[in-house]
């Protein structure tokens, strides 16, 4: 049976939560396997808008188990916040399981997530201030307090007081910040332990047990390809493996149990904080693209850098994810645009780039090489075939497909949650 990876195949914000969203009705688990509230999706019901941070999408497909697997590093206020506001809309979120692996951000996470971020000044990272990076480095330098940490309190206070042994040193006299005690953390940490502690178990044999019985797993990317940190714009990137090998890292299934990788891309393309962006528009283009759009961060609120699409990195996204399909959104932005420039290569320094340079000086100096595709002015919201689409448009798909490496089998026309057209079968 299937086990579906899905991920960005740019810098974040394609559209993961409405492409997890269109498959929710047919698949029995979506797993969130890396990141944590640092971003955001987007799911439209009907009339009704949720904005997803923490949470797996799939939380809002009735009979979908939602998991929280080992991979995400989880703010226990920021969690119980958002299953408290979907509480309060009606939605049941009584079957979600969180990894009892995964990782805990604490207060002093966020606090110096948000004073590097100010220390660097001019070289900073353009960090969400959330923690997410701080969890992870204690994750690697292995102090870390974990899920099942919190159900043991002598436990949870040795762990406390060796990650801030290190932490105060820095804070008081680097960033000239008070000290943090040991017991206002682990007070913090416990005030949500009881609540927590039915939703924990070990999800990595959950998930295993369900492939075994022939139910379909859909694994949700955090943040995207561009943003991981072994294959992304490096250093602007996230803490954690956003491609599609970290579905196995991060949630604890073999290699071998994926069947498919889909990755999401936008007709454009955006990013938001800091780094390279060689499409990226400073005219009215990208004012257009912008409020068109309306590119605004769903954590945030920041307002998202806007470009052309780059086939080059989408190119890149299905070489180092492996991937089987392409789900197109937002082409719908793009109507009333006479002609589409379209990134087909770089010129970095006279010498053309048909593949993505990672060099990272390569890469800041690479200028996209354009060619233009003629736009069309037809309303495709109510499309729901691919023969609806004007014909310009299925143009613009089929070049698009042709440059990227991977079959475009779904694309977005509307924000609704019918607003999309399927053109193969994603689970197939």
């Amino acid at each position: 049976m299937p086990a579906v990876v899905l991920v960005g195949a740019q810098w974040g914000d394609e559209g993961k939560g409405k492409a997890t969203d269109l498959l929710g009705s047919r698949v029995d688990y979506v797993v969130k396997f890396n990141g944590g509230n640092n971003a955001g999706h987007t799911v439209v019901i009907g009339d009704e808008k949720y904005a997803l941070h923490l949470l797996p999408s799939g939380i809002l497909s009735p009979g979908v188990v939602p998991v929280i697997a080992n991979g995400v590093v989880v703010d226990i206020d920021v969690l119980f916040e958002e299953l408290d506001a979907l509480i309060a809309r009606g939605v049941d979120v009584s079957r979600l399981l969180v990894s009892g692996s995964a990782h805990v951000i604490a207060g002093y996470h966020r606090t110096i997530d948000k004073v590097t971020e100010r220390f660097l000044g001019k070289r900073r990272i353009g960090t969400t201030g959330r923690g997410i990076g701080p969890a992870y480095a204690d994750k690697i330098n292995r102090v870390g307090i974990r899920m099942w940490d919190l159900f043991d309190e002598k436990i949870l206070a040795e762990k406390v007081e060796g990650a801030l042994d290190q932490k105060n040193h820095l804070l008081v006299k680097v960033y000239n910040r008070r000290a943090i005690t040991v017991e206002e953390t682990v007070e913090e940490l416990l005030q949500h332990a009881e609540r927590l502690k039915p939703m924990v178990t070990d999800t990595s044999l959950v998930l295993n047990r369900a492939l075994d019985e022939g139910k379909t797993l859909l694994f949700e990317a955090g943040q995207a390809t561009m943003l991981d940190v072994d294959h992304g714009t490096y250093p602007f990137v996230t803490s954690s493996s956003a491609t599609a090998g970290g579905a196995v890292t991060g949630s604890g299934i073999g290699p071998t149990r994926v069947t498919g990788v889909i990755g999401v891309v936008k007709a454009y393309t955006t990013r938001v904080g800091e780094g390279p962006f060689p499409t990226e528009l400073f005219d009215q283009w990208g004012e257009y693209l912008q409020k068109t759009g309306g590119e605004f961060g769903v954590t945030t609120g920041r307002a998202r850098r806007c470009g052309w699409y780059d086939s080059v990195i989408t190119r890149y996204a299905s070489r180092v994810n492996g991937l089987t399909d392409l789900v197109l959104t937002k082409l719908d932005v793009l109507t009333g645009i006479e002609k589409i420039p379209v990134c087909v290569a770089y010129d970095v320094d006279g010498v053309r780039y048909d593949e993505m340079p990672t060099d990272q000086t390569a890469f800041h100096h690479a200028k996209p090489i354009y060619e233009e595709l003629d736009g069309w002015w037809e309303d495709i919201s109510n499309a729901r075939a691919f023969a609806d689409l004007p014909v310009n448009a299925q143009r613009y798909v089929r070049a698009l497909e042709e440059m990227s490496g991977a079959r475009i089998s779904a694309i977005g026309v509307g924000p609704a949650r019918d607003a999309t057209i399927q053109v193969h079968d994603l689970l197939g």
